[in-house]
């Protein structure tokens, strides 16, 4: 695994072992994703949701986001991120004092968000990945308690990955309206938006 684009361009991440449950998002997917993404990823807010190995939140770094809040349950995952994120900022990324945070919590118990993650995203996050394990229900469960939560704003974009053969809804009951598919192999993107945004054509 490598980052595609922007100032960490061509930097080998450190990548789980064959037995560690962390299944990466593909160089290949990753780069068509922010392909798609284009200029939206300059000074966002990120939230990277179960965030494995960060090469998501990173590659939103490197091209210029303003910051990432990575959450994810696993301690092997966490240490993955915090090493990946050192190596392609050469600093202790969990200090306040730079542009992402590292934050254990088991979000098959919903999303929690205290002030303190917030720092300079206190009007939400501009783009939102999520990469549960495939399979498990996890993607559309972590959407609804988006859906429920107040952590969009009106320009949000969430990105849900998971496997080609699953369906997720084209909708929720309070924000989240579905405006694209993408399938790359097994690995499928649903983009979705808030209901009150105009989209752009993606």
């Amino acid at each position: 695994m490598r980052i595609i684009s922007g100032q960490a361009r061509g930097r080998k991440l450190y990548t789980p072992g064959n037995n560690s449950g962390i299944r990466p998002t593909s160089d290949r997917a990753r780069e068509a994703l922010f392909s798609i993404l284009g200029q939206r990823v300059q000074e966002a807010c990120v939230l990277d949701l179960y965030s494995g190995t960060g090469a998501l939140g990173i590659e939103a770094l490197s091209r210029g986001a303003k910051e990432v809040l990575f959450i994810d349950n696993s301690h092997a995952a966490l240490e993955l991120t915090k090493k990946n994120c050192e190596l392609c900022n050469g600093k202790n990324q969990t200090s306040k004092e730079n542009r992402s945070l590292i934050v254990k919590h088991d979000l098959r118990r919903g999303i929690t968000i205290s002030p303190e993650m917030l720092r300079n995203c206190t009007r939400g996050f501009d783009l939102i990945f999520l990469d549960p394990p495939y399979g498990k229900g996890l993607a559309e469960k972590t959407l609804q308690d988006i859906d429920a939560s107040e952590l969009c704003n009106k320009d949000s974009m969430i990105i849900a990955e998971e496997a080609s053969g699953v369906t997720l809804p084209d909708s929720f009951p309070t924000q989240l309206t579905l405006h694209n598919k993408r399938r790359y192999g097994d690995t499928s993107f649903w983009f979705y938006f808030c209901e009150s945004r105009e989209p752009d054509s993606i």
